[in-house]
């Protein structure tokens, strides 16, 4: 016998910054909560690039639902426009807000969602399917190492899961360029620690960075500051940046033009980089294929440029070119994406990069993030699909028109308010190709 939907508690895929965000406002507007997660601690993504420094400050980091269960501990607000470091997100508040006597009984950590469907239920199915609990299936593993599977059942599901255990592969067309799985060894994660734990893997090697995104810009000036530390009788470390389009004037940004300072001096000091020479940027680069060495000791990206093809040899590769979301565990649910940006498709016009480069979204809700599965919404990073630019305030608003609706708020819902920070540099079109490759750091645009 199923137990009555609306006894059953609403599903939250992913115990990051949204997730989190979500069991709070979900058990404001009196609503059960079962948070599943992945990763054997909460903020799992984020402790993978806890060294890199946010451009957005704090005020911009902290939901607000989840400050007001904060408070009620006595947690005091980090100074507003500070910049916290991943670890400082995760140590400051994502730690102290799961374990909070209202949230720590209803976080699972080691729990991954593996599918989500309806109870009895196939995709095929309709009579009477809105009636029908979620069955979210989730694996563990015992004492003994062992997999466990167990279905909950619930009256909703958020999947705010994110993207990052999902990259996009360094091939063109979207899949793995010829040798790319025999390179693994020799390819770093989107936001390696450069000037800590991997240091000794960057110190004076030939680096490439493929990406035109705020986590290759971070890692690029990493890189810089670690070059300026070579010691005078050791080898130099090389830096080259390359990129697929004609022009990275969107992760260089506006400069002062930006509403968030941090974001234009990230982009302003690697313009200074590149135009100094210490990091060697190549634009319209696709890499066609990896050729590891027979020693081991250095791999070949053979790159296809407007001049022909290149073969460079390198000794690691940082490939930050972006995340995808993991759609396979949503294979029995009924889903509206946008077919090229895999987002639900009344958002997709907003964020998609193809359309406009700002780095701002228009303020939305349940209304947009909702599909035909009557109850099911994706959030936060994963509602961006391919989409770059999401940011945590993003999210944090998403979430709480999602649960005023669970909760039968319809009015509260709708009314989404949210003020983000301009980037600076917005376009409506794609930029033209540059000439040669000469001009690819001049911003053009503005919003």
């Amino acid at each position: 016998m199923t137990t009555p939907t609306d006894r059953l508690p609403v599903a939250v895929v992913g115990a990051g910054p949204i997730g989190l965000a979500a069991a709070a406002h979900l058990l404001e507007r009196g609503l059960e909560p079962l948070v599943l997660e992945a990763g054997d601690e909460v903020g799992a993504a984020v402790r993978a690039w806890r060294h890199v420094r946010l451009f957005s400050p704090w005020r911009h980091d902290v939901d607000a639902a989840a400050a007001r269960l904060l408070a009620r501990t006595g947690w005091r607000h980090p100074e507003p426009t500070g910049l916290p470091t991943g670890d400082d997100l995760v140590e400051q508040y994502l730690a102290p807000l799961a374990a909070t006597e209202q949230l720590a009984p209803r976080i699972r950590t080691g729990a991954r969602v593996v599918a989500v469907s309806r109870v009895g239920l196939d995709k095929t199915r309709s009579p009477r399917r809105d009636e029908q609990p979620f069955l979210v299936r989730v694996r563990t593993t015992d004492e003994h190492g062992r997999h466990v599977v167990a279905d909950h059942h619930a009256r909703a599901v958020i999947d705010a899961s994110g993207t990052w255990e999902h990259r996009n592969p360094l091939g063109a067309s979207g899949l793995p360029a010829p040798g790319e799985a025999e390179a693994a060894a020799f390819l770093a994660g989107p936001l390696p620690d450069v000037l800590g734990a991997e240091r000794e893997r960057f110190a004076g090697r030939r680096v490439l960075v493929v990406g035109a995104g705020h986590s290759a810009a971070n890692t690029l000036l990493h890189l810089v500051a670690l070059a300026e530390e070579d010691p005078a009788d050791g080898p130099a470390t090389r830096i080259v940046w390359a990129v697929r389009g004609a022009s990275v004037r969107r992760v260089l940004g506006g400069g002062d033009l930006d509403g968030l300072p941090a974001r234009g001096a990230l982009g302003a000091r690697l313009r200074r980089a590149v135009e100094s020479g210490h990091v060697e940027l190549h634009t319209e680069v696709t890499t066609s294929a990896l050729e590891p060495s027979a020693d081991g000791t250095e791999v070949v990206v053979v790159a296809e440029t407007p001049a022909g093809q290149r073969r460079l040899a390198v000794d690691v590769i940082v490939a930050a070119t972006g995340f995808r979301p993991d759609l396979g565990v949503l294979r029995e649910l009924r889903l509206d994406l946008d077919p090229a940006v895999e987002a639900p498709r009344r958002l997709a016009p907003m964020i998609d990069p193809e359309l406009h480069s700002c780095g701002t979204v228009p303020p939305h809700g349940a209304d947009v993030l909702a599909h035909p599965e009557a109850g099911f919404f994706t959030a936060g990073a994963k509602s961006y699909g391919r989409a770059p630019t999401f940011l945590l305030a993003t999210g944090y608003e998403q979430v709480r028109s999602i649960a005023a609706h669970l909760a039968g708020d319809d009015g509260a819902a709708a009314d989404v308010r949210l003020t983000l920070p301009g980037t600076g540099v917005c376009s409506s079109s794609p930029p033209a190709a540059t000439t040669g490759g000469t001009d690819p750091v001049q911003p053009s645009g503005g919003c």
